[in-house]
């Protein structure tokens, strides 16, 4: 049932895909604020049960609507799971800023291409040549294809029903929402959250990373894996981009200009700098990892029908 539910999650996002999804994440946002309120004394340990309030009772939650649809229907439960991922995998969200920026760079339009990638960014991207905008591009790319769709399937798989995908994007989400806060009292509130969406991050990077490698340049994969990704700010983020760049043969990192300085940034990658032929280069690379991870999850199934 997991492998239906994948694909037919993964069409249904092709052929209809989710516009917005801001009313889900401000509600969110609102019970992570009240919590906030309510816990937030400068303390790792409110911290962690601020996380623990807001994440174990929907994931239960969902479990067990989960196990009484399955109860009275597989069926139920087969579209519990599709509505689940539907909501949760985001695959064309994020593309479609991809998409839009490697279209007006082959139109050599760089200034479309600039304004597009500082909406995905949510930064300011002034300044930024055509081979820079390319290789954040491609870097964002990269991100978002291990954050919003194989993160996300590694936990659908790994836990019953849809709890699995709602605990990774609900940890994600506390993670992306309390680390950006900068004060010594909320960065003891926020360690619990860095903490465990690091723990729930740290095998589906790899197996993200690996899939790259398989489907790419291995051998350059590998080496850029075990070479570069330490270097980066965030180590397991590293990972994927050190596996995706060495994988298409791009150099990416090294240092940007944002807001009028130079922001230095290590280097990743082999090859040649990044143009819009790697944008084609890294669309391909993710629909082929995607491929080998459904491949894997039929054989998978197939194996445990077998027995």
């Amino acid at each position: 049932m997991s492998l239906l539910s994948l694909v037919a999650a993964l069409v249904l996002e092709q052929w209809r895909p989710l516009a917005d999804r801001r009313y889900l994440y401000a509600l969110l946002a609102r019970y992570a604020t009240f919590l906030e309120g309510l816990f937030n004394a400068g303390e790792a340990r409110q911290g962690a049960i601020a996380w623990l309030l807001t994440v174990l009772p929907v994931v239960f939650g969902a479990w067990l609507v989960y196990a009484v649809a399955y109860r009275a229907s597989p069926f139920f439960a087969f579209l519990l799971n599709v509505a689940a991922l539907y909501l949760t995998m985001g695959f064309r969200q994020r593309s479609h800023f991809f998409t839009n920026i490697h279209l007006a760079l082959k139109e050599d339009d760089v200034d479309k291409a600039r304004g597009i990638l500082s909406a995905w960014r949510q930064v300011s991207c002034a300044g930024l040549d055509r081979e820079a905008i390319t290789r954040l591009a491609i870097e964002e790319a990269l991100v978002s294809s291990h954050r919003y769709v194989f993160a996300v399937i590694f936990w659908f798989v790994l836990l019953p029903g849809p709890a699995g995908a709602i605990l990774y994007r609900l940890s994600m989400f506390l993670h992306d929402r309390w680390s950006t806060k900068t004060s010594p009292e909320f960065e003891r509130f926020s360690r619990f959250a860095r903490l465990a969406f690091a723990a729930l991050d740290w095998l589906p990077v790899r197996f993200t990373a690996a899939a790259f490698a398989v489907v790419g340049d291995f051998e350059d994969a590998v080496y850029c894996w075990r070479t570069q990704a330490a270097n980066w700010p965030d180590p397991a983020l590293g990972i994927v981009l050190a596996s995706g760049a060495g994988a298409i043969g791009v150099k990416l990192g090294m240092p940007i200009l944002a807001g009028g300085a130079v922001v230095e940034r290590p280097e990743l990658g082999l090859g040649d700098p990044a143009d819009t032929g790697h944008l084609d280069s890294t669309v391909g690379l993710v629909w082929r990892a995607l491929v080998v991870w459904l491949i894997l999850l039929l054989l998978i199934a197939l194996a445990g029908a077998a027995t």
